[in-house]
């Protein structure tokens, strides 16, 4: 343990690897949640309360959004990092800003938007969240982006192509992309969100999937993560089936939730056990270190192979997905066509084709519904 009271591995927030921009010290606050705090307050935080998770924001109040997920994300972390005594406020961070730069529709969008880019350096919703924070954010005088702390940057980058990272390290040579390059690891910190943003999603998934009929309780019997934990909240709880089934779903998903992560706990100790890293540095150096068991590894396989075939494949998702491409599709073409229809910063960037992509991935689904409407006269989602 060092000075801070967290393990020898962890982070040091007070010694940070720094800013690309120097900004001198925040104290008392620490590097990291000076990030954190800029990430809350930044215009791309705020859209992801009307940008999809699995629903889009018209169907239904109480479906998890963009915003909603990430805050399940932080809230598991921290949970996490406090019993493995990791630095809570960067796996906050990193969890906040994981899916900033995600578009409008979810991964549908995304899709789109890469084919759009074809020949112009494609589109990944994680590198845009780099360039969200890097370059896109406009907050302050003496630099674009938000001026994030290495460690931050290099969370947020959670997978690269080499040809993304040569490109990458070419510009920035010790930047966050020198990983992908070197074949090390991100901190132990990074690891976690990765997993907590695993948990968070499956979980949540299943409540907004039997919350919109396309799921059934019954369906989820068959599961044997599922099963299990519905046996143990009925033999606490017999009570629960005179009840309204949400709550023994309810109950149910939150055993699920506490089992999943503390197996990560235990297993991830069980790995640091095993490895022994003297600190930060020679964690990465070694291989993944949070992990689930292998107990855990493959009934959670089978749930999200469930999800894949009978939520996010289910004909109702298929349907809106096919009408979101379009609105993402027919958007591009139409501002490459007409650049004024875009904001001025946009539309003479020199970059073209990439502050198109730039524009519309910052987009809510309200808005670029409204944005497609306007230009097209068409609604593709009219109830």
């Amino acid at each position: 343990m060092n000075g801070t009271g967290l393990a020898p591995w962890a982070v040091d927030p007070w010694r940070s690897r720094g800013r690309r921009i120097d900004e001198g010290s925040a104290a008392p606050r620490t590097e990291h949640q000076r990030d954190r705090d800029r990430i809350v307050h930044s215009t791309a935080f705020r859209r992801l309360v009307y940008k999809t998770q699995v629903f889009v924001n018209h169907e239904g109040d109480l479906f998890r959004t963009r915003l909603t997920h990430s805050l399940e994300v932080a809230q598991l972390g921290r949970s996490i990092a406090r019993q493995l005594r990791l630095n809570e406020e960067l796996i906050e961070a990193l969890a906040l800003a994981h899916d900033l730069g995600h578009t409008p529709f979810g991964h549908a969008g995304q899709d789109v938007l890469n084919q759009c880019m074809a020949g112009h350096g494609g589109f990944e919703h994680n590198l845009q969240s780099l360039r969200v924070v890097d370059k896109l954010e406009q907050r302050y005088p003496e630099f674009d982006g938000l001026n994030l702390s290495f460690e931050t940057r290099e969370g947020i980058l959670k997978h690269c192509s080499r040809h993304h990272a040569e490109l990458m390290c070419a510009a920035e040579p010790d930047g966050p992309a020198r990983r992908f390059l070197d074949g090390t690891q991100p901190s132990l910190e990074a690891q976690i969100v990765n997993l907590a943003d695993e948990v968070a999603y499956n979980a949540h998934d299943v409540d907004d999937g039997v919350r919109s009929g396309l799921i059934t309780m019954e369906q989820l019997d068959e599961l044997a993560l599922y099963a299990r934990f519905r046996d143990e909240a009925l033999a606490a709880h017999p009570k629960l089936l005179a009840m309204p089934p949400r709550r023994l779903l309810f109950e149910t998903l939150r055993r699920l939730l506490s089992a999943l992560v503390y197996d990560l706990i235990d297993e991830t100790n069980r790995q640091l056990a095993r490895h022994q890293p003297e600190d930060a540095d020679a964690l990465r150096r070694l291989p993944r270190i949070a992990a689930f068991s292998d107990e855990v590894r493959e009934p959670l396989s089978e749930l999200k192979r469930f999800l894949f075939k009978e939520l996010y494949r289910h004909p109702q998702v298929v349907d809106v997905t096919v009408r979101a491409r379009t609105v993402v599709a027919e958007l591009f073409a139409a501002y490459v066509s007409a650049p004024q229809e875009m904001p001025a910063d946009y539309a003479g960037a020199s970059d073209f084709h990439r502050a198109v992509a730039d524009y519309i991935a910052g987009m809510t689904d309200r808005f670029a519904l409204r944005e497609h409407q306007r230009l097209t006269g068409r609604d593709l989602f009219a109830l």
